[in-house]
């Protein structure tokens, strides 16, 4: 649903990219893991963890009545504790989530553009993400010029090249 206001993601945004990081985690349908086992894991705890610390952005969608409903974010992981997706020093990782009701309606991709424009415009080379193969969201990224640099067991490494 193109038009929907999107806004940067500020620090009190913390417990909805959790809720976001949540739906990424669950986007299979049937194979739901319960909000607080998803959230213990240090795996995706790392995404959300002391949000809005330097070098983290994001930008949240909100439906017309300004309930939020899906958020894409990136933050820098070190050498010793990387992300599913990190491929190098000083390249940022993303997430992004969508509530299903609002999937399949360009909020995803309207998120993702807003989120690689700011990348950009940081001055950044690359973004990097983690999808799984069977994940329907790959279709989205392949649009975006995500390209496969890495394949792992059921789970691939996406890079956008931004210059």
């Amino acid at each position: 649903m193109p038009g929907l206001p999107i806004r940067a993601a500020v620090r009190s945004d913390g417990a909805f990219l959790a809720d976001m990081t949540v739906e990424a985690a669950n986007w299979r349908a049937g194979g739901a893991r319960p909000r607080h086992e998803v959230l213990s894991s240090p795996d995706h705890r790392r995404y959300i963890a002391g949000w809005l610390r330097p070098g983290d952005a994001g930008f949240v969608a909100e439906s017309p009545t300004g309930e939020p409903i899906g958020a894409a974010w990136y933050r820098m992981f070190p050498r010793d504790e990387p992300g599913f997706a990190w491929i190098g020093t000083g390249v940022p990782e993303l997430i992004i989530g969508v509530r299903p009701v609002w999937r399949s309606h360009g909020t995803g991709r309207a998120l993702l553009q807003h989120l690689v424009d700011h990348a950009r415009g940081e001055g950044y080379a690359r973004l990097s993400l983690s999808v799984e193969r069977d994940n329907f969201a790959v279709s989205l990224y392949r649009s975006e010029a995500f390209a496969v640099v890495r394949r792992g067991i059921g789970r691939d490494v996406m890079v956008k090249r931004l210059r």
